[in-house]
């Protein structure tokens, strides 16, 4: 068992297609461009291919987080998949990507917290490794959110984006220190963000379910940036107090790139300036569970980060699920 757990590498990989917002305002002759980054803060995202899969994602990632911890693959001994949708209902994701990776007969399984997924699977990740269940995990998280986003829908078109982001825990001191990570929500607001086809309920469009736009993700605005505020705002500050730090103790924040405009109002609500922020919305689009460690894998490549630096994770996803924590670098 290991008292202290580690992130020893990260990586992010996303599809080589970029989809600029004027190639969505075609559906959309009342908007502009220049409206959309208002109010989002996006100007393109990536779309993966026809023939791209989220296990190709995640194995990519993978690939870059285990050369960063210099660790080889035969000595994970677990992955830790967090996904809103994987190539497909069963067997999990995790499950494939261990085969693609060479090493099926580790643990593997799925986490579904919405945009919350990857945080929360560190958490369960490092709970594994603390109680000795697991000494080297893989968590990762791909999301091809292009495949179900509705181009025609003004609230959600803009949105969304493909990518996945991994990253490597390990027991011991061999890494960038990982602090538990907070895990809550608020399920009263369980419809703000849904997509209702695809499960028990609504297995298929029309026939035996619902009309094809239940197939796609949905979302009320209004209700969303309201709650989405106050929670990133108290993942924040309950993490200073739970760490017993004080914004300026705070090198970075990196968290889920919902929308600039619900992250600035967040900054300015608990007192870290913005341009602490890890920003790759802007690029990247909203991708879910997979964007806190697309812009953790990012920021780490760039060569932003430095020894000591204490960095929090803030994310809010469907649910709503909440979680927060920090990182020291």
């Amino acid at each position: 068992m290991s008292e202290t757990v580690c992130i020893a590498g990260v990586g992010h990989a996303v599809p080589a297609n970029i989809r600029a917002n004027r190639d969505i305002l075609k559906a959309f002759p009342d908007r502009t461009e220049d409206e959309i980054v208002r109010l989002t803060g996006i100007k393109e995202r990536r779309y993966a291919s026809e023939n791209e899969s989220a296990t190709d994602l995640a194995a990519q990632a993978v690939h870059h987080a285990l050369a960063q911890a210099n660790m080889p693959v035969d000595q994970i001994d677990g992955i830790i998949m967090a996904t809103i949708i994987p190539d497909q209902p069963v067997p999990s994701a995790a499950s494939s990507l261990a085969r693609r990776l060479g090493i099926p007969h580790a643990l593997a399984f799925d986490l579904n917290a919405a945009c919350s997924g990857w945080l929360y699977a560190l958490e369960v990740g490092r709970s594994l490794i603390r109680s000795g269940s697991a000494k080297n995990l893989i968590v990762v998280t791909a999301e091809l959110l292009s495949r179900i986003t509705n181009p025609e829908d003004h609230d959600t078109a803009f949105l969304f984006g493909d990518g996945a982001g991994a990253a490597i825990l390990t027991g011991g001191a061999g890494g960038h220190r990982l602090h538990r990570m907070a895990l809550s929500g608020d399920a009263n607001q369980f419809e703000s963000i849904q997509r209702p086809g695809g499960g028990a309920r609504m297995p298929w469009p029309n026939g035996t379910g619902g009309d094809l736009e239940h197939f796609y993700l949905q979302m009320d605005g209004a209700a969303v940036f309201k709650h989405a505020v106050i929670a990133f705002a108290q993942q924040i500050e309950q993490t200073l107090a739970r760490e017993n730090l004080k914004p300026a103790d705070i090198a970075w924040v990196v968290p889920h790139q919902a929308n600039e405009r619900i992250l600035k109002a967040v900054s300015r609500r608990v007192g870290i300036p913005y341009d602490r922020f890890v920003m790759t919305i802007s690029k990247y689009g909203n991708t879910s569970a997979a964007s806190v460690s697309m812009a953790l894998g990012w920021a780490a490549e760039e060569g932003i980060f430095n020894d000591g630096d204490k960095i929090i994770f803030c994310s809010v996803g469907a649910g709503l699920t909440f979680a927060g924590g920090l990182l020291v670098w």
